[in-house]
């Protein structure tokens, strides 16, 4: 929640409230430094010194549903303080929805850390939203590694997934890495997804409730492509194989992802 430091002094009675705050926002990434954040705290397009866009209708790999726009309103932009992806249900090219996926490629990448992201998720049967990580230099899937903080697919609602994908360990040959924590109010309420991520394991969290570790315990490439730098990416697909198992529901839409803020540390 992002908080503005005047209005927490107005209202601190001689001032203990806001050292409070203050020394527990402080203490909550002791020994690390904030390298790179977007707190959306502007109006309109996002910022283009930090997000490209992957754009297309030919489902990227899971049989999606939507068309991801560019630089369209409709689709992607930053109002109230929060980031909003919408996904719409209206013909675009030869897709019958419209949606964007934004991404940090090319713009901002890194190599172990902790990233986090406050959101209010979707909801209905045919969404699928997502934060997560692949490769900079990714050369082939899944050999090069992908990282997925958070996916929720709207007829499973609530359910929480986060998984690691590598040559050895991916959903295509059935041996994925991952686990999920039931949230009864992800489309409601906002809540923090973060992921520590160092050279011996990645953890996931929601709300600092850890629930997904994966090790670095063989110290193969095959098992463990995550020592390289790693960019962010945010999206709401719509259908898919996985997010459209129980088909799409045409009723929901509009429907939006929001996000707060995009926040990442390293140690110092």
């Amino acid at each position: 929640m992002k908080i503005k430091l005047q209005y927490i002094f107005n209202v601190a009675i001689g001032g203990s409230l806001a050292f409070s705050l203050l020394n527990c926002t402080a203490n909550k990434h002791t020994g690390q430094k904030l390298i790179w954040s977007d707190e959306f705290n502007y109006k309109g397009l996002p910022d283009s010194t930090k997000w490209n866009y992957d754009v297309g209708g030919h489902g990227f790999g899971n049989e999606e549903s939507q068309f991801y726009t560019k630089n369209r309103l409709q689709n992607a932009r930053v109002e109230k303080g929060n980031l909003v992806i919408e996904a719409k249900k209206e013909n675009w090219k030869e897709s019958k929805y419209t949606s964007a996926r934004l991404l940090t490629k090319g713009k901002f990448s890194f190599e172990y850390g902790t990233v986090e992201v406050r959101a209010k998720l979707p909801k209905g049967r045919g969404t699928w939203p997502a934060i997560w990580m692949m490769s900079e230099n990714m050369k082939k899937w899944p050999d090069d590694g992908e990282m997925d903080i958070m996916e929720h697919v709207g007829y499973n609602q609530g359910f929480i997934h986060a998984s690691a994908h590598t040559k050895n360990y991916n959903h295509k040959i059935n041996t994925q890495k991952t686990d999920t924590i039931f949230v009864k109010d992800v489309s409601e309420n906002f809540h923090v997804y973060k992921a520590n991520w160092t050279p011996e394991k990645i953890e996931i969290y929601v709300d600092d409730k850890k629930f997904f570790t994966y090790e670095n315990k063989e110290k193969t490439y095959g098992a463990w492509p995550f020592d390289q730098p790693y960019f962010i990416i945010l999206n709401l697909a719509v259908g898919g194989f996985w997010g459209g198992k129980e088909g799409i529901d045409d009723t929901i839409f509009p429907q939006k992802f929001e996000i707060d803020y995009v926040r990442v540390y390293q140690n110092k």
